[in-house]
């Protein structure tokens, strides 16, 4: 387990609506430029630290991600710039990004934010790092995601809307970007509900080829705690 991506880890930005079919299945409209929005440190889950926590009343979705861990500092990266934007990439975790998908809706119902939606702690699996030469172009990775014997997400990094460095240059236009910070880049189809007891596996394959560094498996709990989603 490497726990200083966790530790090095000032922010976790996160791409959202960058493959159209993701877009469609939530009825979101498209968006003219990357969406992103953040979710903190204190929800990344560390290989082996124990399940994901379904607060009370949650309907609990998993969306499967590549992720970035940031190398160097970027601020006003050039789009165009792609050598760039590569160069500044240290290496690559596999992530799910989980929702609570009930608070979203209601949230984005009413114009509010929905960043509890997103922030719970373990709402951030992630893989062991994954080094830079495990994968060669990271718009040519192969997602996968199961709930216990079902696949539920499959596809490749190459239906993203906006590549990497577009989704790295339009962040550091508003905020740096620092060593040690996550960069998630979106999810496609096939996102749902993940229930209290199932184990869902999740993977990148490379050519054909299993990354086993990026496997992740993992349990869904009960979180016992003072929060719990009111009726309305």
């Amino acid at each position: 387990m490497d726990a200083s991506i966790r530790a090095n880890c000032r922010k976790v930005v996160c791409i959202g609506r960058n493959f159209a079919d993701h877009i469609s299945e939530l009825k979101n409209a498209r968006p003219k430029q990357p969406f992103f929005f953040l979710k903190p440190p204190s929800s990344i889950l560390l290989p082996g630290s124990g399940p994901i926590l379904r607060p009370q009343g949650v309907t609990l979705h998993y969306e499967v991600e590549l992720g970035l861990v940031i190398g160097k500092t970027i601020r006003d990266l050039d789009p165009k710039d792609h050598q760039a934007a590569l160069d500044a990439i240290d290496s690559y975790v596999l992530t799910v990004d989980m929702t609570a998908r009930n608070i979203q809706a209601e949230a984005k119902s009413k114009g509010l934010p929905w960043s509890i939606a997103k922030g719970f702690d373990t709402f951030l699996p992630i893989s062991e790092r994954i080094a830079k030469h495990r994968i060669p172009d990271p718009h040519d990775v192969f997602l996968k995601l199961f709930v216990g014997d079902e696949l539920r997400q499959a596809d490749s990094t190459d239906l993203m809307l906006f590549r990497i460095p577009r989704q790295l240059a339009d962040i550091s236009r508003v905020m740096t970007l620092e060593p040690g910070d996550l960069v998630l880049t979106g999810t496609p189809k096939g996102v749902g509900e993940v229930k209290v007891g199932e184990v869902m596996k999740c993977e990148i394959e490379v050519a054909g080829e299993l990354i086993e560094e990026s496997t992740i498996v993992i349990e869904v709990q009960d979180r016992k705690g003072r929060f719990i989603v009111e009726e309305t």
